[in-house]
This record gives C-alpha cells, structure tokens and sequence, in this order.
C-alpha cells in the first residue's frame, strides 16, 4: 500500500469526488479523516470504509468558516497525531449566463471553492511544516483555464485556487510541503443533480478516475512534486 501509515484529511468527503477520493486514499492504507456539512453522508462513507479494512474519522465541517476548519484540524491532529496529505474536494456551483448570474450564487461559490481552500490550507500546512512533510492537493476544474460558456462565475472561482495552489507552492517549497492542484473536466457527480439539461453525464470522468489521478499526487516518493494535473473525458472538456 502506497500510503500506509499516513494521515489525510478530504473535505467534501461526503459524496462525489471527494468521497471518491477518500475510498481511493483509504484503500492505499491511509487513515482518512472525513469532512462535510453532512454527519450522515460521512458516517456512510466511514462505515464503507471500515468494512474494507480501513481507518476513517468522520469530521463534520463547514469549510466556509474559520473556527468549523481549525477545529477539524485539532481533531485530526488529536486523533492520528499528524497530517500527511490535504485533499480540498469540497466545491459547489451553479452555472448560467452572466447576465442572469444572481450575487447569492456568487457569494456561495467563493465561499466554499475558494474561502474553503484558504481555510484549510491555512489551517493544515503548519502541520505539515512542524513535521517537515505533507501533500497538499487542491482540486481546481478546467473551467479555470479555458472559457467555457455559462461557467464564468465558478471558472473565476477555480482561477483563483490555481494561483493560490501555485503561490503556496512557492512558499512551501523549502519546508518539505508538497503543493498540487488536479483541473478536472466534468465529472459525473450529483453536483449535475440539479442543473436542468446537463450535458451527458455518460460522457463525462468518473469520480474514481479522478481520485486515482489524486491518488497518484499524493503517492509520489520524497523528492518528487506533480504540482499540476489535467485530466479531460476522452471526449474533451465535457
């Protein structure tokens, strides 16, 4: 198992990618701690989990605020005595024209896709500079790189957890802290649940091909940073 005897921490852990990733992480041995606004969702996957032979802890947190996010990371901490690896899977949207854009959207949008980064990136990466070591993987969207139309509001929002990724990357270098963000195309999760028409959701990644790509981040041997990863539906974007 490539990750035994680490510790990681995967917001939005709950369903979708995140929970994907969680399994993914789980089944390379690590312990996986499980945060999400949703005790119950978490209790499911920390069940799945425990079934397979794996160590999980259910978290329940709002990545949108600051005390919610420092202590989850007290818990964790408390619990397996370090963190090795942050994954922020944690992400909502809403997508349409700019001129039909409501404020209430947008507000939601950076709260968890990029307030949510800051937070938990700010909170985690101490304790991975005390220990001298940790993985942090920020998952952006390829809406941050290319103009996709309808997505301008969360395509901005994903910009930004690039720039932040690349800049905590810069600052973390020297302290034994690896920093990477995975821009994924469409991915079929219950985030499409409910927009009206999506595109087909046959087409699209699977949860479980991302995880492995955040998988493989987070696996690399010392001395090895993947700091940024795209991964598209052989199709394209969608």
């Amino acid at each position: 198992m490539r990750l035994a005897g680490r510790v990681a921490a995967v917001t939005g852990a709950g369903r979708g990618l995140g929970r994907a990733v969680a399994l993914a992480l789980a089944a390379e041995g690590a312990a996986v701690a499980l945060a999400a606004r949703s005790g119950g969702e978490l209790a499911a996957v920390a069940a799945e989990i425990a079934r397979a032979g794996g160590r999980a802890r259910a978290v329940p947190t709002d990545v949108t605020s600051e005390s919610a996010v420092e202590a989850l990371v007290r818990e964790v901490v408390g619990a397996f005595a370090r963190i090795d690896i942050l994954v922020t899977a944690a992400g909502v949207a809403v997508f349409g024209p700019v001129a039909d854009a409501k404020i209430a959207d947008w507000d939601a949008m950076l709260a968890v896709n990029l307030r949510g980064v800051m937070l938990t990136c700010r909170a985690v990466t101490p304790v991975m500079v005390r220990q001298g070591s940790g993985t942090v993987i920020n998952v952006a969207s390829i809406a941050a790189a290319r103009g996709i139309p309808g997505a301008a509001a969360y395509g901005a929002c994903k910009a930004g957890v690039v720039a932040w990724s690349r800049a905590l990357a810069e600052e973390l270098r020297g302290a034994g802290v690896r920093v990477g963000v995975v821009l994924p195309g469409a991915i079929d999760t219950p985030l499409w649940d409910a927009v009206a028409n999506p595109p087909d959701r046959g087409k699209m990644l699977r949860p479980e091909q991302v995880a492995e790509a955040v998988t493989l981040m987070a696996a690399l041997p010392a001395g090895a940073t993947l700091e940024e990863l795209t991964l598209l539906p052989a199709g394209g974007i969608l």
